[in-house]
């Protein structure tokens, strides 16, 4: 048995309808109004790709510039050794040659002594 509604119930009914619409607008304005727009996120995400790119340049700007000095620090190195190894080359000539020279002399008198 189908009750009718008097029009005070529809009324109200509606009243009652029309204030959930409300909320329901409320919520979803409330929701939109913290969502960027497309607009904002394209130029949030340029600037975010160019930042990136622009430091990934600098990184390996970085990187280059490690290597170089590193390469050059080897080559510093090895020159050190080098001219360390000459050093002490030039040093050892220096004291044997004096030294073979007094030992030839000495052998020479030695000889011209001992042949008279």
């Amino acid at each position: 048995m189908p009750e009718e509604l008097s029009v005070g119930e529809l009324g109200r009914t509606v009243n009652a309808l029309r204030a959930e619409v409300q909320a329901l607008g409320r919520g979803i304005n409330e929701r939109l109004d913290r969502v960027v727009s497309t607009e904002v996120y394209s130029l949030q995400s340029a600037y975010t790709d160019q930042r990136i790119t622009a430091l990934s340049q600098d990184v390996q700007k970085v990187r280059d510039e490690r290597d170089a000095l590193e390469t050059a620090f080897e080559q510093y190195q090895l020159s050190e050794r080098d001219k360390r190894e000459r050093d002490r080359q030039a040093r050892l000539y220096q004291l044997i040659v004096p030294v073979l020279l007094g030992l030839l002399s000495v052998a020479v008198a030695i000889w011209a002594v001992v042949s008279k």
